[in-house]
């Protein structure tokens, strides 16, 4: 057992032979590559990937929403497809949210309330699970010609604050051979983003996402990268629309799985 780089002291398993993926509703909808890229991270390190196809919304837009009964029927979909009892990595930080701190809330009291405080113990951020679990190294292999590149980090609001694993995806950024980290001015400020709050809090979700996005282009890094589609997707949206005014610098956006997936494409990495 090893503990986690965060002030949460989560303790984790030893190596898995056999995990979950969930993938979510925006990798799903948004980020179809992501997933694909997740698997084969994944695969890489000798863990074979289940991805039930029966796996749903995790319920979190209906359960901020207080649309309890809601978000109880559908995360009870989610307790049938992940019933195997292996780890369950979970591709944003706001859904591993959902599952590993509000289930047995959501469940409290209901006849699964057992299956929902076990799934709720094995469920694991993306990064927190390679970090902490998979200790994933990367190998050069005796490349030296790496592209070298400049990296923005995004941690949202729900990694950072939820699950607690800022730590985490700086640690996961900051081991991609020839990467350099940089983190935007006032980084641990929300994106904007939020769920529903950017629906009916639309103004001041604009105003916080031009703060973010412009912080973003002065770091004047090469690609942004989240472990979180819905701010990446904030984010990147911004940028675009402020890159085409001329007021900033319209940069591309990738999930974490795609940047280190294309590390171990391009090293030959391995735990």
């Amino acid at each position: 057992m090893t503990l986690s780089l965060s002030s949460r002291r989560r303790s984790y398993p030893s190596r898995p032979s056999r995990v979950y993926l969930m993938g979510t509703c925006l990798v799903d909808s948004f980020f179809p590559q992501a997933g694909m890229d997740a698997i084969a991270v994944l695969q890489s390190q000798g863990v074979e990937v289940v991805f039930p196809q029966a796996q749903t919304c995790c319920g979190q837009p209906a359960w901020n929403s207080g649309y309890e009964n809601e978000a109880r029927a559908v995360a009870r979909r989610q307790l049938l497809a992940f019933a195997e009892d292996i780890p369950v990595v979970v591709m944003m930080g706001s859904c591993a949210g959902m599952v590993h701190l509000e289930y047995p809330a959501l469940f409290r009291g209901q006849p699964e309330a057992p299956q929902a405080v076990a799934l709720a113990a094995r469920t694991y951020e993306f990064s927190e699970f390679l970090i902490n679990v998979l200790d994933i190294q990367f190998e050069s292999r005796g490349i030296t010609n790496l592209t070298e590149q400049r990296v923005a980090l995004h941690t949202s609001c729900s990694s950072r604050r939820g699950m607690g694993v800022a730590a985490e995806h700086r640690e996961l950024v900051g081991r991609l051979p020839g990467v350099q980290v940089v983190e935007p001015a006032r980084v641990t400020e929300c994106c904007g983003f939020g769920g529903t709050f950017a629906v009916k809090q639309a103004e001041i979700s604009a105003a916080m996402a031009h703060d973010k996005a412009m912080a973003m282009s002065a770091t004047a890094a090469d690609v942004i990268t989240s472990a979180d589609c819905g701010c990446l997707m904030n984010i990147g949206g911004t940028l675009d629309v402020l890159a085409a005014e001329g007021k900033a610098r319209a940069m591309p956006t990738r999930h974490l799985a795609t940047l280190v997936r294309a590390s171990l494409d391009q090293t030959g990495g391995e735990a």
